[in-house]
Order: structure tokens, then C-alpha cells, then sequence
């Protein structure tokens, strides 16, 4: 009979400790290097050792290129959370990291981090891509403005969107040398003209360029159109891939208010739109970083601040909150006002956001699109806390009143 044997393998930037475990003895630690020959040969040992089951801290990215050959060459990976596996302090090195997670990968006392399938390993490389992408797009638009002021044209302060049409006409006139405030004024929307007065627009794109600063402008100017073109191709990729795998989970996700495509294709990326990960939509919602945490001491509640999780769909969630609060007659506009009756705005969003992360469990779980009858759900005990509620801020009012 075969014994069962783990690995443990405790990633560094440029070497790889490689520790075994038949569950009464350790033997001794190898070390490999991080390149990709020396990885393969780290495979190869581990067959040569009738070795499946491999265990591995997420160190930084060094991880992901062992993943992915160990992956190719048949293996059963576990990626753990160095915070959950730490060792005693004082009794820390590379070697006994490398034992120790073995040990406790043939105990079965480790807890895996979710990785998603390669379609959506690759979908997500393509989405994060693209908000970064998007933060930088940003940050361009922010510098053309400064630049602008400094050359005296406040044209910006007419304008809804500084990355219109109108004002990209007037950036790219300014770049080929075009200085007339009459000239300018026909590059801008009808409708801002016949709202500000068109002596007013006029004024504003009326400035005093120098060469320095028309010099940053072109440079802004084409980093933003190269970022603009490698932003469009990566929204193209992302759908691509979505329609071509998981076509059906993007139609149910469109269902839900406030979600676009492009939010849709970025929920599956991060979600990897499989649901059965997640054991009820509390946990995912906690995984998504909305749920308010636990800090109880002595029956007092020290903080109920939201935990980390999952920056980029916790952001992304929050956008499609803000849409799904503004769109007329759904129940998340009705429902975020009511919350902004006893909670500041910014409560009022993270809770939405919460109830969206619920919501895409539920559609993407069950396979079903969006239904809002399903969210009004009248629970008696609710029903006579809120009438409660409202009838002791009444009394409040007319002691008010009273004094």
C-alpha cells in the first residue's frame, strides 16, 4: 500500500522550498529555483515521489508561474492565505514554512483561496487591465484641466464631462496652434452655448497659452488616446471571452437595475460566475468586503465598519449600486430612500451595494434573471418594527415642537 505524501512549497522570489510529508516524518526540504526548467523539474520530483496533493503560500505574484506549470502537469493545488498558516514566533525559517504546510495539508487543516478557472483567470486579466486603465485615463483628464486653468481657459467649469467631445475639440485646436476664443466657441455643444450665453463661453476659452504648457497638453493629449485605444481593446477581449463562455450569465446579469454590460463582464470576472464557491449569499457577500464586521467585547460593539474583500468587485459594486439608486421606479431607488432617512448617504450606498451582492448570488446561483417581486417580502416582525420606529420619531418631532 502506497503512503499518502503532501508538499509544501514556500514561494520566494527567486527560490522555491520544497517540503514533504507521509504524516510521520518530514523529509529533507529541496530547494528549486523560480525558473520555468527548474519549476518543471520541481513537477517531475513530486511524481518520482508519487506526490498529487500540493500546497503553496500566495506570496506576492510569485506564486502564479508555479501554479500554472504544476497545474498543466496534473497536480491538486491548494493556494493559502499566509495569514491563516503562520508559524510560532522565533521558530520561523524557509525550511520548517515549507514542512509546516505540508504537515498541515495531510491534516487537512489548511483552507484554500478560490482560483477560478484558466477563461476566467484570463477574463480577469483583461478586466483589472482595463479599470487600471481607466484610474490612469483619469488621472490625464485631471492634469489637461490644470493645464488649462494655468493657460487661463475655464472652459472646464461649463462643462458636465471633461472628456466630451467639445472639449477634446478645443485641447486638440489649442495642440495644432488654434488661439481664437471665436474660433474655440464653435467647437462646443449648442446646448452648453445656449445654457451659458455664448459671451460667456467665449470669455472662458479666452487665455494666455505659453509653450510649456501647450507642450504638457500634447502630451497629455496622446498618452490619453494611446490609453483610450488600449482600453478598447481590452473591452473587446472581455467580450469576446464573455459571449463565447458564459453568454447565458451575462443576459441574467443585464437583468438586475443599474448593471450595464460592461459591469456584467466585470461581475463574472471577478465571481468567475459560479456561485457554488459561496455557500449562501452571506458569505459572499462578506467575501465582497459589504458585510459589517464582528468586533464584540464585553457585549459592547466596538466597531461595525465593513471588512476587506475583493477590491475590484466591491468598487464595481458600488457603482452599480449608485445606477441601481438613480434608476426611476426600481426598488433600490425607493429603497435608498428610505435609508438616507436614518443613515447618511454613504451608509446608504454600502448597503444597497450589499443587497446588489445578494441580488447577483441569487440570479447567478438559481440561474434565474431578475425578478423585483421576489425582493418585497412582508415579514410581520419587520412590518411592526418600522411602524415602531416611525411613531417614536413622531413623538420625537412634537416634543420639538413643544419646546
Amino acid at each position: 500500500m502506497t503512503m499518502y505524501k503532501t508538499c509544501g512549497l514556500d514561494v520566494h522570489k527567486d527560490t522555491i522550498f520544497c517540503g514533504v510529508f507521509d504524516g510521520k516524518h518530514h523529509q529533507a526540504v529541496k530547494e528549486f529555483s523560480t525558473l520555468t526548467s527548474s519549476i518543471t523539474s520541481l513537477g517531475e520530483y513530486l511524481k518520482s515521489e508519487a506526490i498529487e496533493d500540493v500546497a503553496m503560500e500566495s506570496t506576492g505574484i510569485y506564486w502564479i508561474p508555479i501554479w500554472n506549470i504544476l497545474e498543466d502537469m496534473g497536480f491538486n493545488l491548494t493556494l493559502v492565505n499566509p495569514y491563516l498558516i503562520k508559524q510560532m514566533p522565533g521558530r520561523k525559517s524557509d525550511v520548517k514554512d515549507a514542512q509546516w504546510i505540508a504537515a498541515l495539508l495531510h491534516k487537512g487543516l489548511v483552507r484554500g483561496s478560490l482560483i477560478p478557472c484558466k477563461e476566467i483567470r484570463e477574463l480577469r486579466t483583461y478586466s483589472r487591465k482595463y479599470i487600471r486603465l481607466q484610474q490612469r485615463l483619469t488621472s490625464i483628464l485631471q492634469e489637461m484641466e490644470r493645464n488649462l486653468e494655468m493657460c487661463g481657459i475655464r472652459i472646464t467649469s461649463f462643462v458636465s464631462n471633461i472628456s466630451g467631445k467639445s472639449v477634446m475639440k478645443v485641447i486638440h485646436a489649442l495642440v495644432e496652434g488654434e488661439n481664437d476664443p471665436e474660433v474655440l466657441a464653435g467647437y462646443i455643444h449648442g446646448r452648453i452655448v445656449n445654457r451659458h450665453k455664448r459671451e460667456t463661453i467665449v470669455e472662458s476659452l479666452r487665455g494666455h497659452t505659453t509653450p510649456q504648457h501647450l507642450f504638457q497638453l500634447e502630451l497629455s493629449l496622446e498618452e490619453y488616446e494611446l490609453l483610450c485605444g488600449q482600453r478598447d481593446r481590452c473591452e473587446e477581449e472581455m467580450s469576446r471571452l464573455c459571449h463565447l463562455h458564459y453568454p447565458k450569465e451575462l443576459a441574467l446579469l443585464q437583468t438586475i437595475p443599474g448593471i450595464s454590460l460592461l459591469s456584467a463582464m466585470i461581475v463574472i470576472a471577478e465571481t468567475g460566475a459560479d456561485m457554488k464557491a459561496f455557500e449562501n449569499s452571506g458569505k459572499f457577500a462578506g467575501w465582497t468586503g459589504l458585510r459589517p464586521r464582528n468586533d464584540e467585547s464585553a457585549g459592547k460593539f466596538k466597531s461595525t465598519a465593513t471588512t476587506k474583500g475583493n477590491r475590484y468587485l466591491r468598487a464595481i459594486l458600488v457603482q452599480v449600486a449608485w445606477a441601481a439608486s438613480r434608476t426611476k421606479g426600481s426598488f433600490f431607488k425607493e429603497k435608498f430612500s428610505r435609508l438616507c432617512l436614518r443613515k447618511n448617504r454613504k451608509k446608504a450606498l454600502i448597503a444597497i451595494a450589499r443587497k446588489m451582492a445578494v441580488l447577483i448570488w441569487n440570479v447567478l446561483y438559481y440561474k434565474e434573471e431578475y425578478n423585483p417581486q421576489k425582493l418585497i417580502v412582508y415579514e410581520p416582525g419587520k412590518v411592526q418594527a418600522k411602524m415602531d420606529y416611525h411613531q417614536k420619531e413622531f413623538k420625537r418631532l412634537e416634543n420639538l415642537l413643544k419646546n
